[in-house]
């Protein structure tokens, strides 16, 4: 996949058509500064704009794979184009999610993008362990390494909301001792 093309193709049709996003995923972990391997785009999209996504999509040759009330996945036969999922936002949090996400600046600042923070993003990858128990080791993995990297700049109090909510009080309690600490 070719991510600085299809980012940038992307990010001036979301912009264009008012399409509310941010980046997410293994890609918005880089964005964010932790490096980490990924061979897709992952972004969260507001619900109402979904007739907007899905042309954008046709319109550069992608094909949905798979469609439900959550999510969408679309890839492309042109390989540079890869393969796209998002991620639809009509439920409070992750509402709240798209409004706290930042802009930042990509490819030697030659595209800005809105990426979500990454208190969100440990939210969202914790969805993804509960809902798909074979993912567990990797979305912890990346959580963990999330908190390593940023430790006690986090805000410790809406992971903690995402944990609660997902009747993982526990495992908040042990992460937070090993990370939310000053370095």
């Amino acid at each position: 996949m070719d991510f600085e093309k299809v980012i940038e193709i992307l990010i001036t049709e979301f912009e264009r058509e008012k399409i509310q996003y941010a980046l997410m995923g293994g890609f918005g972990m880089g964005v964010l500064g932790i490096m980490r391997a990924t061979v897709d785009l992952d972004f969260l999209v507001i619900y109402q704009d979904l007739p907007k996504v899905e042309e954008i999509m046709e319109k550069y040759g992608y094909r949905c794979i798979f469609k439900s009330e959550n999510v969408s996945q679309y890839v492309s036969d042109i390989k540079i184009l890869g393969t796209i999922d998002f991620l639809h936002a009509f439920r409070t949090p992750s509402l709240s999610m798209l409004k706290r996400a930042e802009e930042k600046t990509i490819f030697g600042k030659k595209i800005k993008i809105k990426v979500l923070n990454p208190e969100d993003i440990i939210g969202l990858k914790l969805q993804a362990l509960i809902n798909n128990k074979s993912r567990e080791n990797q979305e912890y993995n990346d959580i963990e390494t999330i908190m390593n990297y940023f430790g006690a700049k986090l805000d410790w109090d809406l992971i903690k909301e995402y944990f609660t909510l997902f009747k993982k009080e526990q495992k908040f309690n042990e992460l937070k001792e090993k990370y939310g600490k000053n370095k």
